[in-house]
């Protein structure tokens, strides 16, 4: 089936069968997505991360709202943790999202990130695309929540928005993690809490001590929510605006979409390879041959990879130092 052309035709069903195969790393996706690359570009990817338990589902769920109320049709990639027994997800957003989900102008997905550390999963870079071609103007990523490891998201978003709460340390776990390098803008939901005043102060003084550290010339904002009640998420989306005004009137939007243009091509090169390899050495019963000579010390792991590239890539000398 022509699952691209259906998708540019706007079939919600054709989107989710894409997006499973995408899941299910099935080649067949990618012939697809050459033909939907072409029409992507055009949606605005904010993502959404933060520690567990700081209400992001919630946030998501009320930005998307306000979102739609100024006529903006919308994609909702909410990246679950998997059962250890089907490797599905296992919160399943949609649920908490219902009102949402019964909206044609809103496309809601949960995907889990079956062992891909980093808050995303491992599609969810093709998934956004999907979304993107299938007209979306704005695409909100939910991230899974893991804490520390919790940065992926900055490789696929244009504005990253950092979800902290009163009560959890999550200002002391973020300058920690090093969540505070990746945000655009802060969030403190649940501000209705004791201690949101004290984590404000602590973010923006942490805030402005790395710029005037690193310098640049966006001080990320810090806004409080209350997103259960629907408070403050005007406030959010003049943030985003702005963050969004910044970026396009620098060129910095461009820039970052050149340089993930960038990493995800050297991605896609790495993962051919590695298929190449498999499919060359693991299939054929060569590579555990060749195990066998590594550890007989017959032969060593550096140098074979680099006859193998060679071999594969027709290498030309002057290229061999570097590999």
């Amino acid at each position: 089936m022509d699952y691209a052309g259906e998708v540019l035709e706007g079939s919600p069903r054709a989107v989710a069968r894409l997006i499973s195969m995408l899941e299910n790393e099935d080649p067949r996706a990618y012939e697809h997505m050459r033909k939907l690359y072409l029409h992507t570009g055009r949606a605005y990817v904010v993502g959404i991360t933060g520690s567990p338990g700081a209400g992001k589902s919630t946030l998501t769920d009320k930005l998307a709202f306000a979102l739609r109320k100024r006529g903006l049709t919308l994609g909702i990639l909410a990246v679950d943790p998997s059962s250890p027994f089907t490797g599905g997800a296992v919160l399943g957003d949609r649920i908490r999202m219902s009102r949402l989900n019964q909206d044609p102008g809103v496309f809601i997905r949960s995907m889990a990130t079956r062992g891909f550390l980093g808050g995303l999963a491992r599609a969810a870079g093709e998934v956004i695309k999907v979304l993107d071609a299938f007209g979306k103007d704005v695409i909100l990523v939910e991230t899974v929540g893991v804490g520390q490891d919790e940065v992926d998201i900055v490789g696929v978003a244009d504005t990253t928005c950092v979800v902290l709460v009163p009560g959890l340390g999550d200002a002391i776990q973020s300058m920690k993690a090093g969540v505070m390098e990746i945000a655009d803008l802060f969030v403190i939901n649940k501000a209705d809490r004791p201690g949101s005043d004290q984590l404000w102060a602590e973010v923006n003084l942490r805030i402005e001590q790395d710029h005037e550290i690193k310098g640049g010339d966006w001080l990320p904002p810090v806004v409080k929510t209350v997103a259960v009640e629907d408070q403050g998420i005007d406030g959010l989306v003049e943030a985003l605006d702005r963050h969004r005004d910044h970026l396009e009137r620098t060129g910095q939007l461009e820039e970052r979409r050149r340089d993930r243009a960038r990493k995800e091509t050297l991605q896609l090169v790495h993962d051919r390879l590695f298929r190449l390899a498999r499919e060359r050495l693991a299939d054929s019963g060569r590579l555990d041959r060749l195990v066998e000579e590594i550890l007989r010390r017959e032969r060593d792991p550096y140098s074979l990879a680099s006859e193998l590239l060679e071999s594969w890539l027709d290498i030309r000398p002057e290229d061999k130092e570097k590999t």
